[in-house]
């Protein structure tokens, strides 16, 4: 067989055993060692944490916090909690106590698994939630751990319990609830159901043509986020392997040449640093390098340097630029092997209709559009007309049906002189630079626009060794001739804009953003309020006032 079509997540794991019995599900790092889990002892382990669930008083249709890195367990245990019939809530590792507990709060989250002591020691202190499993065998006290779970052996009794849950488990009950970023406030609960995944896996299944036995998929970008979490699902709907990375970025190219994979969901930043790193190497070396098999890559968020994107199809590695969002349960567009176009997101993927309102902005419809928001009738209404859904980005269809995206409504900068100007283009375009890390466009109400950088401490520490350039890292931010290479970085990316839509004065901070410092949020967006407030002298002399 080489695919299943399970009506609910819960019942993935037993019809994938079924279908793929002995085959590789998952393959994960161990102190220096790579282990794989079948299908079978995938359903079985499942099974085992999802009757543990139970045994605590878990009930169908609650509601279960997953707070925990990118690693197997948090597949098994989001299996588990859709096998008991209850509703999952990630939650990104990123987050700060404050953010963990008022998500978790929010969403009435009694029961948390966490991969660390120190995440279950943040769950436990959250009002409201009343037991906390750790994944790590030396759990807080008063907590469980995971393979107390993984020891339980289901009875008969609980085995039919769990196939009773999964009969009465229709296809539009809720499946998780996801939070949005919360760039402008707080964060919202896209609520998922089972019908929605099977929609998105339905569409993304157009950009991985071809998975299935001897597939393997690496996984480094954080599970908590829609796009990773539905390439797992589809990728065991269709009996390939998962890959997880052993958890430290800075080894994700040596373990791609352990693992081998054949796709690879990742980040503009990862394809670019790798460029700016192999760019004189030949492209076998360059394939040969990240396993040499992977047949193509998939990214979002921002757009891509074109030069990037023809270095690794050079090699045999097409990367394939996509755009999502949570409400929408990941995917909308894609661009597909042999139909790419550079500087678009794609064409509407299988399901996925797409059209532009006479604002600008990008609306969306199909199956795969979310459930509403979390208690927030509200906000869903602010967001659903008609059953289209607004997704608040600015962007553009071509006479083929390609998107291009060009900006957030709500960042529109209109400056004093009534010019309307999305920051995002020029932010992007500086993006491109291997020596920048972050870029954030200001000009509201202002004659002009504005940039504040963000260096990238490894490439800017590199190019600074080679200049014979000493200093502390604040020191090199404000260095005259680190100055000099940002503006040049500038300079070139203002050249591809009008004059209104270009930056007059620049400042490269001596720190990068951080979600402990408020500025990004814990899916690492940009909060521009708070860059703003932060900033808020420092951009004054920008423009020649204090």
């Amino acid at each position: 067989m080489s695919k299943i079509d399970a009506p609910t997540i819960g019942q993935l794991s037993i019809l994938a055993a079924h279908a793929f019995g002995p085959r590789t599900a998952l393959r994960y790092k161990r102190h220096g060692a790579w282990h794989t889990v079948t299908y079978r002892q995938l359903a079985d382990a499942v099974d085992r944490i999802a009757t543990g669930l139970l045994r605590l008083g878990v009930q169908p249709g609650d509601r279960v916090g997953l707070f925990a890195e990118t690693r197997h367990e948090w597949t098994l245990c989001d299996l588990a909690i859709a096998r008991a019939g209850a509703v999952s809530v990630p939650v990104y590792p990123t987050s700060t106590p404050e953010e963990c507990a008022w998500l978790l709060d929010h969403a009435a989250a009694r029961t948390v698994l966490c991969d660390t002591a120190a995440r279950a020691e943040t769950a436990a202190t959250c009002p409201g939630v009343k037991t906390v499993i750790a994944f790590e065998d030396e759990a807080p006290a008063g907590c469980r751990t995971l393979a107390e779970l993984r020891n339980t052996v289901p009875a008969d009794t609980d085995r039919q319990r769990l196939d009773s849950i999964a009969d009465g488990i229709g296809t539009g009950d809720l499946s998780t609830v996801i939070y949005t970023s919360g760039t402008t406030g707080r964060p919202k609960g896209c609520m998922i159901t089972h019908d929605n995944w099977r929609a998105a896996g339905t569409a993304i299944s157009a950009l991985l043509d071809g998975l299935g036995d001897g597939e393997e998929v690496y996984l480094h970008l954080p599970l908590s986020h829609i796009m990773s979490r539905t390439i797992q699902f589809v990728a065991l709907s269709h009996g390939a392997a998962l890959a997880y990375f052993g958890g430290d970025i800075r080894n994700v190219i040596a373990e791609l040449a352990e693992v081998r994979p054949t796709i690879l969901p990742s980040v503009p930043r990862l394809f670019e640093k790798a460029h700016a790193a192999v760019k004189d190497l030949p492209p076998q070396v360059v394939a040969d390098a990240i396993g040499g098999r992977v047949r193509l890559a998939a990214t979002g968020a921002a757009p891509m340097d074109p030069a990037v994107l023809d270095f690794f199809a050079s090699c045999g590695i097409p990367i394939l630029d996509t755009y999502g969002m949570t409400e929408s349960t990941a995917l909308m567009t894609a661009n597909l092997p042999g139909d790419i176009r550079y500087g678009t997101v794609g064409r509407p993927l299988p399901g996925v209709e797409i059209r532009i309102a006479d604002d600008g902005e990008i609306l969306t419809r199909g199956a795969a559009v979310f459930a509403g928001y979390l208690d927030n009738p509200e906000a869903t209404a602010e967001v659903m007309t008609d059953g289209w859904l607004r997704t608040g980005d600015l962007g553009e269809l071509d006479a083929d049906g390609y998107l291009t995206v060009t900006g957030r409504k709500k960042d529109l900068i209109i400056t004093a002189t009534g010019k309307n100007i999305a920051p995002s283009a020029l932010e992007n375009a500086l993006r491109l630079s291997p020596h920048i890390s972050q870029a954030v466009v200001i000009g509201d109400r202002r004659p002009h626009l504005a940039v504040l950088v963000t260096l990238d401490p490894d490439t800017v520490t590199a190019w600074a060794t080679e200049h014979n350039i000493p200093g502390t890292w604040p020191e090199l931010a404000r260095h005259p001739e680190v100055k000099a290479l940002v503006q040049a970085e500038l300079d070139k990316a203002n050249a591809r804009f009008p004059p209104v839509a270009r930056a007059r004065a620049l400042a490269v901070l001596d720190r990068d953003f951080t979600v402990e410092d408020g500025t990004l949020t814990p899916s690492l967006k940009v909060r521009r309020n708070q860059v703003a407030t932060r900033y808020a002298a420092l951009i004054d002399t920008l423009y020649g006032t204090s």
